[in-house]
């Protein structure tokens, strides 16, 4: 179920379109019906108002002008998780995760050296 401060991906006719922030969802005057406030995530931003119903804020599709529409939830990728130290249970065994790799990785300059 999306939320305020969730990012959604926007698909129009089943297509990745963009990607926005939710804003606020605040009651509309017509029942059952909410006031999506969007932050678009592009240069420049922009922030939109869509009108919709809570099945459609949680991913079921609509139409909007003709085209079919849906907002699906962006989910993080999962993080990796710190190695305990020797003898101490870790979050991934406690969880029945796989330990992650305990491997150092490189820094890479983004500035050229001189």
């Amino acid at each position: 179920m999306a939320q305020e401060g969730d990012v959604v991906l926007v698909h129009v006719e089943d297509k990745p379109t963009f990607f926005a922030r939710i804003e606020s969802i605040e009651p509309d005057v017509k029942p059952q019906w909410f006031q999506v406030g969007l932050l678009v995530l592009q240069v420049p931003l922009i922030q939109i108002t869509w009108i919709l119903r809570q099945e459609y804020i949680d991913g079921t599709a609509f139409t909007m002008g003709g085209k079919k529409v849906v907002l699906e939830k962006v989910v993080s990728p999962n993080q990796q998780v710190m190695v305990p130290e020797e003898g101490e249970k870790g979050t991934a065994e406690r969880k029945g995760q796989p330990e992650a790799p305990k491997e150092k990785g490189k820094v890479i300059s983004l500035f050229p050296r001189e």
